[in-house]
């Protein structure tokens, strides 16, 4: 006999052009694996309209309504302020609210009135690591006990019998955006002070907005280079072949490169503002603004073979326990919740 499902859910998969790479993955994965590892709903998935308009705050709603769902999962901040149906919504970080200088007068507004009211409508609320947890409670008043804390995931990528290196020397590699909270100038700088022996590059994910610092930090031994936008299937060939993945950012919500680097077998740095909990075993850590403290920590993972082979056997471990199916089966494990709750 085949189990009646428990209830329907609705995923909003919307991917819009207000989302990051990093919350686009995580929408198209959840969407693709939860009818697969949660056989005891039935899904109906919201893929069409943007952000703000018409589509999200009267379509979207309609949708729903008419979809019949018990309950209903925002896969991101981005939601109508009217919802027909209970709720889950996932709220990555709340990077907009920690350094609101760095982004639209606007966005601090939005988020304290229709995110924080998204937050208290909904029976529970998904995030990254538990420092955003406690974001939420300090800045939307969010109540702790329905908040749930759900690692992201990833896919490890075997890489091609005698895969050809991307580039002509080793190199350091950095990936996401480039917005100041991501303090890509203490690993400029770190890397510029390196001592002349290290024949290493640095490269960088995304266009050059750099202002010319790159080129003044290279020199004829080696130099600094943004690769501009970079495919899946070219990203994870530079993972494979890259020296270290470093992440200096003074914040993250979860920081999905650092994962996926684990997952290709690289040595991963990151500023000890950046790394989440279920991440930090297997992460070398500096202070986010200390550039002779990251300039160590490179020269430690360019010189120590045994700390680099700690360092990979360590992440390619946990990149093998937080995959997208634990992040989805964990999730559906939050819908039980919520809906047991109603």
């Amino acid at each position: 006999m085949i189990a009646r499902p428990r209830g329907r859910v609705g995923l909003d998969a919307r991917l819009t052009r207000q989302m990051s790479v990093g919350m686009r993955r995580y929408a198209s994965e959840l969407a693709q694996r939860l009818p697969l590892v949660a056989k005891d709903f039935e899904f109906t998935t919201f893929v069409r309209g943007g952000n703000f308009g018409w589509a999200e705050q009267v379509a979207l709603p309609i949708a729903i309504s008419r979809a019949r769902v018990d309950l209903v999962h925002f896969l991101s901040q981005y939601v109508p302020v009217v919802v027909p149906a209970a709720s889950v919504v996932t709220i990555h970080d709340l990077i907009h609210l920690l350094f609101p200088d760095q982004f639209k007068s606007k966005v601090g507004p939005y988020y304290r009135t229709v995110v924080r009211r998204a937050c208290k409508r909904a029976a529970r609320v998904i995030t990254d690591d538990e420092r955003t947890a406690e974001d939420l409670e300090r800045y939307l008043g969010v109540d702790r006990e329905k908040i749930r804390v759900v690692a992201l995931g990833c896919t490890a990528t075997n890489a091609p019998q005698q895969e050809t290196p991307p580039a002509p020397r080793g190199y350091i590699l950095n990936v996401g955006n480039h917005r100041r909270h991501k303090n890509l100038q203490t690993l400029l700088d770190a890397w510029q002070s390196l001592p002349e022996r290290y024949d290493v590059d640095l490269y960088f994910t995304g266009s050059d907005d750099f202002g010319g610092a790159l080129e003044r930090a290279s020199s004829e031994r080696r130099r600094a280079r943004a690769l501009g936008d970079v495919d899946d299937e070219s990203l994870a060939r530079y993972y494979r072949h890259a020296r270290a993945l470093v992440h200096p950012a003074l914040r993250e919500g979860f920081g999905l490169p650092l994962l996926e680097a684990m997952a290709a077998g690289v040595p991963v740095a990151a500023s000890d503002e950046a790394v989440p909990a279920a991440l930090a075993s297997a992460t070398l850590t500096f202070p986010a603004h200390d550039v002779a403290a990251l300039g160590r920590s490179l020269q430690s993972i360019l010189d120590d073979e045994g700390l680099r082979v700690r360092l990979v056997n360590d992440g390619r471990m946990l990149a093998e326990r937080f995959t997208w199916d634990r992040c989805a089966r964990e999730t559906a494990g939050v819908y039980r919740e919520a809906l047991a709750r109603e």
